[in-house]
């Protein structure tokens, strides 16, 4: 099917403390279910993408509760394998200006973290598809998930399917013996797009910024051509990429970021910088990287050729990510292209 996409990952229950209140504080949270790779097949599919998510669920009745989410949405879920005990868990404490927001996992021994190699037929799921994307998270999760991941990359690519990936580094994760060095380069060098960070190029593959840059000390201001070397230097690292976008986030205070991003093509060497976005009033930022992914596909699959206007799509669909609560992005491409156009006034659309 032309321009259909594949991501693979873990999906969990979502449960967040509402009204920025702490943990210590709250009787009850607001259930929701996210996850990195699921939360791009919502985006592509609100874009009007074909795509299919596929993950490994327990049989029981929060895993039906979080297929019939993904198909509320519109994602496929064919290619879902079933077995393990418990789907994964995260718990969520929105933070506010100078206090951060905070993650608890309870995700061990969750379905995904018990995959094996085989338990997928990566031939029948990557069947007609012209994408397949999976992010840093998913080999973080378990040495299985590991192995499968390096399954599908490997068909993905034996198959003709581009492949992209998110480096994602959650340092919270890697508890199984092997660090994200180790098993990171095996499976980025089978991708034709890499997004990433300035921290996740630097800790997972000691990729630094020229001039020893430090984003997390600028008060939101970012020199997206501090970025350039980073680009050049993950392309030179994994020379199947032609593409590397870094995102850049600036962050005055928890409800207060800066938002853009950067595009290398590594077949022109040229790069190209997004507007940069104020977003003053965040509701929820989780999942902004991934609504990015999300845009950034959409936007490479439909505008090919046109690198600009892919990046500045994937910019403006994140933005809009942060005024919506939950882990998926719900906006639709009429919106983002308004949020491109100029248009950031918020009036009420009637």
């Amino acid at each position: 099917m032309e321009n259909k996409v594949i991501t693979f990952g873990e999906i969990m229950l979502r449960l967040a403390t509402p009204d920025y209140l702490r943990f210590n504080q709250i009787d009850s949270f607001g259930a929701t279910f996210g996850g990195g790779e699921a939360n791009v097949a919502v985006s592509l599919a609100n874009y009007g993408i074909p795509v299919e998510f596929v993950t490994r669920l327990p049989k029981n009745d929060l895993a039906r509760a979080c297929v019939m989410d993904l198909r509320k949405y519109g994602v496929g879920v064919s290619h879902i394998v079933y077995g393990g005990e418990r789907l994964g868990i995260y718990f969520l404490e929105t933070g506010a200006v100078a206090r951060a927001s905070k993650v608890v996992y309870d995700r061990a021994h969750s379905a995904i973290s018990e995959i094996k190699p085989g338990m997928v037929d990566w031939e029948t799921a990557l069947k007609d598809a012209a994408w397949f994307h999976w992010t840093g998270i998913t080999p973080a999760v378990s040495e299985g998930a590991a192995e499968v991941c390096l399954e599908a990359i490997r068909t993905a690519s034996r198959l003709g399917v581009t492949v992209s990936c998110d480096l994602n580094y959650r340092k919270n994760l890697w508890k199984y013996g092997k660090s994200a060095s180790e098993v990171m380069p095996e499976l980025v060098a089978g991708c034709d797009v890499i997004l990433g960070n300035e921290e996740d190029a630097e800790k997972v593959f000691g990729i630094k910024p020229q001039g020893g840059f430090d984003v997390a000390h600028t008060g939101g201001e970012v020199d997206a051509a501090e970025f350039e070397s980073v680009c050049a230097q993950l392309i030179e690292r994994f020379p199947r990429a032609r593409k590397v976008i870094i995102t850049l986030r600036g962050s005055v205070n928890a409800n207060h970021n800066t938002w853009g991003g950067v595009l290398y093509d590594g077949d022109k060497l040229k790069l190209y910088q997004s507007r940069r976005y104020d977003i003053t009033h965040i509701v929820d930022r989780v999942g902004g990287g991934d609504s990015f992914m999300g845009g950034l596909i959409y936007g490479l699959l439909t505008y090919a050729g046109d690198d600009r206007r892919a990046l500045d799509f994937a910019v403006a669909a994140s933005c809009l990510k942060h005024t919506i609560y939950g882990d998926f992005n719900q906006v639709t491409v009429e919106e983002v292209e308004k949020l491109m156009g100029g248009d950031a006034s918020g009036r009420v659309s009637r």
